[in-house]
């Protein structure tokens, strides 16, 4: 069969052919003539449909991409405020975290906001994180610091605030100075996510 790199988590919004995720998840480069491409994967357990995809915009300065799918649109999650986001508030997040070993089973761990914090990426270990990925997110902005363990898959999956069940900010998981076997060996019980509204100015509402 095709060799599949499972990457990160992604969620529809806009049209519902529109697919947040994290940057970083995104290839350096495509091996065209090995017809590499982008593919978005749909559905639940060992019934998943692949969709290819094309990158629509990236924001490397908050680490966000925008990739748009063909076919039938999706169901799209309702976008939130994270300008009202407080310290102290009760959030969810649905993703992938093992990628899709056993198939398309999404996870949902349940935290709270513990701070909102100045946001810079550590460039001190790159040893699995090539120093491009690492170099894109070297702006300082508010993030939120999550009390909850994310893991490398979860990069790019929804937060949703618990009371309004809409996105308030996307799940990064590379602000770690470990390696990718250390993460899964012994994840650090803080995630960050990136602000929605960093994402919302990417989407294009047609």
């Amino acid at each position: 069969g095709e060799r599949v790199s499972y990457r990160g988590t992604g969620f529809v919004v806009g049209n519902g052919l529109q697919v947040v995720t994290s940057a970083h998840v995104l290839p350096d480069a495509l091996d065209t003539e090995n017809r590499q491409v982008i593919a978005v994967f749909t559905g639940h357990g060992t019934d998943t449909t692949a969709r290819v995809a094309n990158v629509l915009r990236v924001d490397e300065a908050h680490d966000l991409a925008v990739l748009e799918i063909h076919g039938q649109p999706l169901p799209a999650l309702q976008l939130g405020d994270s300008d009202v986001v407080r310290e102290g508030q009760n959030i969810t997040f649905t993703g992938f975290p093992l990628g899709m070993a056993l198939g398309l089973y999404p996870v949902t761990h349940r935290g709270l906001v513990a701070a909102i914090t100045p946001f810079a990426q550590p460039v001190d270990d790159t040893d699995q994180l090539s120093s491009t990925h690492i170099n894109r997110v070297r702006g300082r902005f508010r993030a939120f610091q999550l009390d909850a363990i994310a893991y490398p898959g979860n990069s790019g999956s929804p937060v949703f605030e618990l009371e309004r069940g809409t996105v308030v900010g996307v799940i990064n998981s590379v602000v770690v100075k470990e390696t990718k076997e250390d993460m899964l060996a012994k994840p650090s019980g803080i995630s960050y996510a990136i602000p929605i509204k960093h994402a919302a100015a990417l989407i294009q509402n047609h």
